[in-house]
């Protein structure tokens, strides 16, 4: 039995199709759709129970890869499992701050105030909530204080910088 050349070509051509469906390239394991790495994508919102940091470990990656309404969200279920836990609190916070929410990262820093105030740590994130709004005065005293407190810190160092170049440049 002698197959026509077009048939022989649909062969070889499915044959090809199915070997290169098989192929993974390791410069596109990372990558996931809109644009958010393979390792962000776990969908954890149904969940009831959840392991000690799971939470807060998957809020920080979210903020760390600039995901900031997921981290928002994250952490918001984050502060309802575990009210006392001020790592929960800052990453509700910065995410509230990153996202615009500046009403729920007040009632975060009133949160934190109670449990972490008075910290370098609680000055320089309530500082950077400051001067996202556009404070450049009430970032400034909540940076300087933080300074006071640790003259030695690198957070404190660097948002000193960027709210002296901020000053320097007009908005836009």
């Amino acid at each position: 039995m002698e197959m026509s050349r077009s048939k022989i070509g649909r062969v070889t051509l499915l044959a090809g199709a199915l070997l290169l469906g098989g192929c993974q390239s390791d410069a596109l394991d990372d990558v996931a759709a809109f644009g958010d790495s393979a390792k962000t994508l776990n969908d954890d919102s149904a969940v009831a129970f959840y392991k000690d940091d799971e939470l807060v470990t998957t809020g920080k990656l979210q903020f760390q890869e600039k995901n900031y309404g997921k981290s928002y969200a994250i952490y918001k279920r984050a502060v309802e499992v575990f009210p006392r836990d001020p790592a929960a609190w800052l990453g509700f916070a910065a995410s509230s701050d990153m996202v615009g929410r500046f009403d729920t990262s007040d009632r975060a820093y009133a949160q934190l105030s109670k449990m972490i105030g008075g910290t370098a740590v609680y000055y320089n994130n309530i500082g950077y909530s400051h001067l996202l709004r556009g404070d450049l005065p009430g970032a400034r005293t909540y940076f300087l204080k933080a300074y006071e407190i640790d003259p030695s810190n690198e957070t404190t160092a660097r948002n000193l910088e960027l709210l002296k170049n901020s000053v320097k440049y007009a908005q836009r």
